[in-house]
């Protein structure tokens, strides 16, 4: 389809589009702004590693954009990877690559801010979450300590999705001010969910002066306008905006296997955890959004499958022809290290092996159950905290295993919903557009397209709950914790 053809198509209805900015690539969706129906996606890679220089990431941009997918678009909003720091001079240039989330160089640096401000505790009181390497303010710490040459020219820090925004509207001759959003702000260390401020404090302190931070606009407040009229809403977060793509309602809690793993759900308050497994993050709408995140997930399956010689189709099969507990065979699934809980360092550990137990249909079926169990401990953190666990909906890469979605519901204790497989986190941009091209004060109701649905199985309660003891006990065990 051409680009005439496009505007004939969409003649008559207002378009939006969301940009989906991930660790591995940028997604666009192009989407009716009433009903949310996605009529285009583009979609363009990005380079591997744990740093990227900010420009890769406008280099995919342009080429998702390059075949006329925001022809007619009247609105867009930027979703992008949390906590990537991307540092500026005082002319906006890149003082060096972005380090992302999943750069782990600096869990020495969030030990040592955890214990500078009196522990944990602290930190929750202040902004909702115990500093882990993932973290902005602790990257913060190790450039200053580790490239000070580089952190004497920093002038301003902003996020992944700051960047790409202001990116479009510079491009755009509309910008005006680096922006953020609370979703995205509420990960960096050093802003507060709960006061709805930053904590410039803990700023200075983890890089030993002050800089500056953008300006966090409301859920549907723009950040400007391109010279050519395109609307470029306030973005936020991935999971912010995979949230909002899902049109959830209280009790919905949601299990996120990409290349991370995430627990999330909407809340009305910000929720205090000390022991870090739950960051009392904002969500996109003004209200919060409690979440847990895993190094590990979906790849997990890929090194079970690469382990037996098998693709994951056959893994699939190979896990549900094995019995539940996997005849005793646990695997604690940190192969890239983890998050949560914080074990930067740690490997992964198949424990209970025996010559009877020693078969590729049990080795599959406990990676299965291993990757699912280091997330139930996020939905049951968030049941520990008095939050409602109505249902779950299991979205990402994994959602689409077969072996994964039997499993599921036994071992969250909860029925599981899988949507329809959708860009959400571009989605949820798309709608982010969408409110603030609409300026009503909540955002368009679009219809949720349901996959599947998997109640928990009777009988099976018990062998779940060992499952999950043996689990917890091998962590216990191997980690002491």
């Amino acid at each position: 389809m051409d680009r005439a053809e496009r505007h004939h198509v969409t003649r008559g209805r207002a378009l939006v589009a969301g940009v989906d900015s991930s660790t591995q690539s940028t997604k666009i969706v192009a989407c009716d702004a009433e009903t949310g129906q996605v009529v285009r996606t583009a979609r363009a890679p990005h380079p591997e590693g744990t740093e990227v220089h900010p420009d890769r990431w406008w280099e995919a941009y342009e080429q998702a954009t390059g075949d006329g997918i925001l022809d007619g678009v009247s609105a867009v909003a930027v979703s992008g990877q949390q906590h990537g720091m991307v540092t500026l001079d005082e002319d906006d240039t890149v003082v060096r690559d972005a380090l992302l989330w999943n750069d782990t160089r600096s869990a020495g640096a969030a030990r040592d801010l955890t214990a500078e401000l009196g522990g944990a505790g602290a930190w929750v009181d202040a902004v909702g979450l115990v500093p882990v390497a993932s973290f902005t303010v602790t990257k913060l710490r190790w450039l200053a300590e580790h490239e000070p040459g580089k952190a004497a020219r920093v002038a301003r820090v902003v996020l992944p999705h700051d960047w790409l925004t202001g990116r479009i509207l510079q491009q755009g001759n509309g910008f005006e001010r680096w922006s953020t959003d609370r979703g995205d702000a509420s990960g960096t260390g050093y802003w507060s969910a709960a006061d709805n401020d930053y904590r410039l404090d803990l700023l200075e302190r983890a890089f030993g002066r002050g800089i500056e931070v953008p300006e966090v606009l409301a859920p549907a407040q723009p950040a400007g306008r391109t010279a050519d009229g395109l609307l470029v809403a306030a973005g936020t977060g991935d999971n912010m905006g995979a949230a909002l793509g899902l049109t959830l309602h209280p009790g919905d809690v949601v299990v996120s296997l990409g290349t991370s793993g995430t627990v999330f759900t909407p809340h009305d308050r910000a929720i205090r955890d000390e022991s870090g497994a739950i960051a009392g993050f904002a969500d996109a709408t003004g209200h919060h959004l409690p979440l847990m995140c895993t190094l590990n997930a979906a790849r997990v399956l890929s090194a079970a499958a690469a382990m037996i010689g098998v693709d994951l189709a056959e893994l699939d099969r190979l896990a549900l022809q094995a019995s539940p507990g996997a005849g005793g065979l646990s695997l604690l699934p940190y192969l890239d290290g983890e998050r949560t809980p914080d074990l930067p360092d740690a490997t992964g550990t198949l424990s209970g092996l025996t010559r009877s137990n020693a078969t590729p249909e049990n080795l599959a079926r406990a990676a299965v159950e291993g990757m699912l169990c280091n997330l139930v401990a996020g939905v049951d953190a968030l049941r520990d905290k008095g939050v409602e666990v109505g249902r779950i909906l299991l979205i990402g890469g994994a959602a689409a295993s077969r072996a994964v979605r039997e499993v599921a519901p036994g071992l969250f204790r909860a029925p599981v919903v899988v949507p329809a497989p959708a860009e959400y986190v571009g989605v949820g941009a798309a709608r982010q557009a969408a409110w603030a091209l609409s300026g009503e004060q909540d955002p368009p109701t679009w219809a949720l397209e349901i996959d599947s649905e998997h109640p928990a199985r009777p009988g099976d309660e018990q062998v779940n709950a060992e499952v999950v003891a043996r689990y917890r006990d091998l962590v216990a065990r191997t980690h002491g914790i």
